[in-house]
């Protein structure tokens, strides 16, 4: 990994329009070294329009994105410094072994890399195929594969679970959470809230082109759960209905009765005493999807004329 002793990207105030539109409205976090940090929000929330400004792809309006403090423009050897996957598109008629050769020496960076990080990668069965009829899978690798040819200490990846398999998401998750514990500083966008809850350590969640949340994954789950109870009940509807009644607010979780407002002791009293059936009353535990709802219930979508994704 390069030499940077404390790789992060610095995103603070990003503003950008496209004609009456807003697409970026104060963009800001920071994505700091040795974590793997979410970056999930609601289609047109501002994800890759940010991913794309930090890479030195779109300009802003107003404020910056800075990698080891600087623009990306301004780095000189800019794979060495963060490795990027946007779009995994090779070209269909190279092998993957060329294209990263193609690549390193376009970079200036040393060939032998291309063997390691294929290797890396799990590629190197199918190295000398050409790309073209790799699956789409084995074409997230190769991105990712490329992204890796400097050994940066900064990566910056888009929906890197897209077309794998099982395998192929129990690796990509082992390979994440290897890299942040060589201490990069790891940036990962996604739509499958049950990876980013097993992968990532941080959650950046943006909607109407700006942060909403900026946090720990473990602080955001215990912030959903509150002081919410779940009720084990053959008699769901009775049991809403009574709850409802003492103002608490209720919601069929699949067996469970999901109860938000009453403490556990005051649900016991208020179901025996109205002589509803349950067999528990336990404390509810929020899923990761549960606070990215609640945290996104006002930025849903915007339609697709009005904000690029």
């Amino acid at each position: 990994m390069g030499s940077t002793p404390t790789p992060e990207i610095v995103v603070t105030g990003l503003r950008k329009r496209y004609g009456t539109t807003r697409a970026l409205d104060g963009m800001t976090f920071t994505v700091r070294p040795g974590l793997v940090t979410g970056f999930v929000g609601p289609n047109g929330a501002g994800k890759s329009t940010t991913m794309r400004v930090i890479l030195g792809l779109d300009a802003v309006d107003e404020g910056t994105a800075l990698i080891d403090g600087r623009p990306y423009r301004d780095l000189r050897h800019p794979l060495s410094h963060v490795g990027s996957l946007l779009d995994a598109a090779p070209h269909p008629g190279r092998s993957a072994r060329d294209h990263l050769l193609w690549l390193a020496h376009s970079q200036g960076l040393n060939a032998k890399r291309v063997d390691q990080v294929v290797e890396q990668v799990g590629l190197t069965p199918a190295a000398r195929r050409k790309a073209g009829g790799y699956s789409l899978g084995m074409r997230q690798r190769l991105g990712i594969a490329a992204a890796m040819l400097g050994d940066p200490p900064i990566v910056v990846l888009d929906e890197p679970f897209n077309g794998m398999d099982p395998e192929g998401i129990i690796w990509m998750r082992g390979f994440l959470r290897s890299l942040a514990a060589q201490g990069r500083a790891v940036l990962v966008s996604s739509h499958l809230m049950g990876e980013v809850q097993d992968t990532a350590d941080h959650l950046v969640v943006v909607g109407r082109g700006r942060a909403v949340a900026d946090a720990g994954v473990a602080d955001l789950i215990a912030a959903a759960s509150g002081n919410r109870v779940a009720v084990r009940t053959t008699a769901r509807s009775a049991a809403m209905a009574v709850l409802a009644r003492a103002g608490a607010t209720a919601a069929v979780e699949r067996d469970t009765v999901v109860v938000s407002g009453l403490p556990a002791d005051r649900v016991v009293a208020l179901l025996n005493r109205s002589a509803v059936p349950f067999s528990e009353v336990f404390a509810h535990r929020a899923t990761l999807e549960d606070a990215y709802l609640e945290l996104t219930r006002d930025a849903v979508e915007f339609r697709a004329e009005e904000m690029p994704r």
